[in-house]
């Protein structure tokens, strides 16, 4: 069964655009648990646009799912990953000013780096997941890291998907065919939602887990946000589909 963890940096954007403490972060979290979440992801940025790194303290004593904290690992990020132990760090290429993550890591040639940090994290007892191209060459990079698993980058699968091009999930099937077979678990995201996180899910069910954030958020304007988790777990777990 691929779990859902539910991306909350929109929630944290939203509070920040006014200020205060409304929507409540904390809340939130806690209620996308009791609606059906099976994890909890932040990105917590040097510039806090959205995620502070006082909400990742505020977080971490009161879930009970998985604590996934995804980021570059500069400096303040390594500091507060092992200050808060979450369950599984995720590793992403982007700089500090990117919008959005928008590639996976060159793990070859960021070796010596990543491998010095993964065995940071894991000897902390965090599971560590490293941000990914489908590209086969890369992955078997990240198994030599020491990584217990990888993100698949899904937007070029989501593109594709929205021209009709079902296609474009073969080289992702390969590469978590690969992953797989190497002993690397297997989680993914970007750009996965109600449209097309069926047939994800239906041609490679052997994903560990999705980190789903925008789209979620978005969805849950207008269906709510405990009809929405629902809707992306039976999407998820489904082999049927959904009906809107």
């Amino acid at each position: 069964m691929t779990l859902l963890s539910v991306n909350i940096n929109k929630i944290a954007t939203l509070r920040n655009s006014r200020g205060g403490d409304v929507p409540n972060l904390i809340k939130v979290a806690k209620d996308c648990e009791r609606f059906g979440a099976q994890g909890i992801t932040v990105h917590p940025r040097p510039d806090e646009r959205h995620i502070k790194y006082q909400d990742v303290r505020d977080l971490k004593p009161i879930l009970s799912t998985e604590f996934n904290i995804e980021g570059y690992p500069g400096d303040g990020f390594v500091e507060l990953v092992n200050e808060n132990t979450p369950a599984q760090v995720t590793l992403v290429p982007d700089p500090p000013n990117a919008i959005t993550s928008n590639a996976g890591w060159d793990v070859k040639s960021n070796f010596e780096f990543l491998t010095e940090i993964v065995g940071e994290f894991k000897n902390n007892g965090i599971r560590v997941s490293i941000f990914m191209d489908p590209v086969l060459n890369q992955i078997e990079w990240a198994k030599k890291t020491g990584a217990d698993r990888i993100e698949l980058y899904t937007e070029d699968f989501a593109v594709q998907y929205g021209k009709g091009n079902k296609n474009g999930i073969q080289p992702y099937k390969e590469a978590a065919k690969f992953a797989k077979e190497i002993g690397l678990g297997l989680n993914a995201g970007h750009d996965l939602n109600l449209n097309n996180l069926n047939f994800w899910a239906s041609e490679i069910p052997e994903v560990d887990e999705v980190s789903i954030g925008h789209a979620l958020i978005s969805d849950a304007l207008y269906l709510g946000l405990e009809n929405t988790i629902q809707l992306y777990r039976r999407a998820l777990n489904s082999k049927h589909g959904i009906e809107l």
